[in-house]
């Protein structure tokens, strides 16, 4: 792994299901994640993906990517654009910064109306499981 690299991407397709069992997943039961009429009468044009649901995603995304022996020591992120169902997001990272078998990845979550998701995740790999 160098500094520059890239992980392969993971398309994720928003679904109504998807959205609702992550609220519900992270006791976020705030109508605009499961309500369509709701959500609606609040200015959104449906339900739209919770923040726990979209952190979860990425940190699923670079564990996926690197392997059984990642472990995630810091995941920020922001927020730009809502999923909402029917669309799909597709993650990507970008490694920014290695120390030891230690690394920085820049995130990036984007869907059909701009980025979803952008963010950092920094990640410890056994010294063993370090790709090469």
């Amino acid at each position: 792994m160098n500094v520059g690299d890239t992980l392969a991407p993971l398309e994720i397709p928003v679904t109504r299901t998807l959205i609702v069992a992550g609220a519900i997943a992270s006791r976020d039961y705030q109508d605009v994640h499961h309500d369509a009429e709701l959500a609606r009468a609040k200015g959104s044009p449906d339900i739209f993906m919770n923040i726990l649901t979209t952190n979860g995603l990425v940190g699923r995304y670079i564990t996926d990517r690197l392997g059984p022996y990642a472990v995630l020591r810091k995941v920020a992120i922001r927020l730009g654009a809502p999923n909402y169902p029917g669309d799909t997001m597709t993650l990507s990272g970008t490694v920014t910064a290695l120390n030891g078998n230690t690394a920085e990845i820049r995130v990036t979550g984007a869907n059909g109306i701009g980025h979803h998701v952008t963010g950092t995740v920094t990640v410890t790999l056994g010294a063993e499981e370090v790709p090469a």
